[in-house]
């Protein structure tokens, strides 16, 4: 009973924070239209980019591709025992790819989660003239602002072929393309987390995403394996809008709670009273035998 009312809450009060809290990034992938633009007054390249959620489609695990010191691997290296945060950057983008990773790299260090314990963190760079030696210059960056314990071992930055490319983007529905007027790849932004078999399971939308979106995205894909037990009764009270690509509020699963804490709580306030009075009758009646 005290736990359900703690639940209902937990998750009024977490819904009634400001929305700074919240993910503030776009909730649409790609470009934020303006009011009254037409689709044919946005730039081309713009038109082609975006996210396709291939919700729990499973990517295709033996893909090759080259870490940070040189070695291939296949992406299903990085699977299997914890849920993944996958990002698709190019190491040399002058803007959106690096605010990305500064944003996950912030939001990461929030979280109590763990990295190697609880997640793996994996950067595809989707520009095939990528290499190792620029791979492992961006990871050097990002594990001198990344301090955890095991974040060296567990933040992977890849490299690969154009065709490993194309078979990893398409597969996890990340849609880029080359704009040749400014020499600049153009392509949405976000995370994605997938669950320890490689399926494809929460698109965290925008460049500024909250913690709490992260680690619910994290916790979730894990199906509870990994968070606390508060993380799971709280996920009873939140549900992820793919249309928005963030957790919002389940309103009916927290009036359901919340009524059948107060239907518990009267039911035991009725049991109490019904035996005080009992032993207050029991009372009475000793008192009068005696005299």
């Amino acid at each position: 009973m005290k736990v359900g009312c703690l639940v209902a809450a937990a998750c009024l009060l977490v819904a009634a924070t400001p929305a700074t809290a919240q993910m503030t990034g776009s909730p649409t992938a790609g470009y934020r239209q303006e009011p009254g633009m037409t689709s044919s007054t946005m730039p081309a390249p713009l038109r082609e980019i975006g996210f396709d959620q291939n919700l729990d489609k499973h990517v295709p695990l033996d893909t090759a591709f080259t870490d940070e010191t040189g070695h291939v691997v296949r992406i299903g290296d990085y699977f299997g025992t914890r849920p993944v945060v996958l990002v698709f950057a190019y190491y040399d983008c002058p803007m959106l790819c690096t605010l990305v990773i500064n944003v996950l790299a912030s939001a990461l260090d929030v979280l109590s989660l763990e990295p190697g314990k609880d997640f793996e963190i994996v950067t595809v760079s989707f520009d095939p003239r990528d290499t190792p030696a620029t791979a492992a210059a961006k990871k050097a960056a990002y594990i001198a602002r990344y301090k955890r314990p095991g974040a060296a071992v567990s933040w992977h930055f890849l490299t690969g072929e154009q065709a490993s490319i194309d078979r990893l983007t398409q597969a996890a529905g990340f849609r880029y393309v080359w704009d040749k007027e400014t020499k600049q790849f153009a392509h949405p932004t976000g995370v994605i987390v997938l669950t320890p078999d490689g399926r494809l399971a929460r698109y965290l939308f925008g460049i500024e995403y909250g913690p709490r979106d992260l680690r619910y995205a994290i916790v979730d894909a894990s199906n509870g394996k990994v968070g606390s037990a508060v993380d799971s009764l709280l996920l009873y009270c939140y549900h992820y809008d793919p249309m928005a690509g963030r957790y919002g509020v389940a309103i009916m699963q927290v009036v359901r709670i919340a009524a059948a804490g107060t239907v518990l709580a009267l039911g035991a306030f009725i049991v109490v009273m019904v035996r005080s009075e009992k032993r207050r009758t029991a009372r009475v009646v000793e008192r009068r035998e005696r005299n």
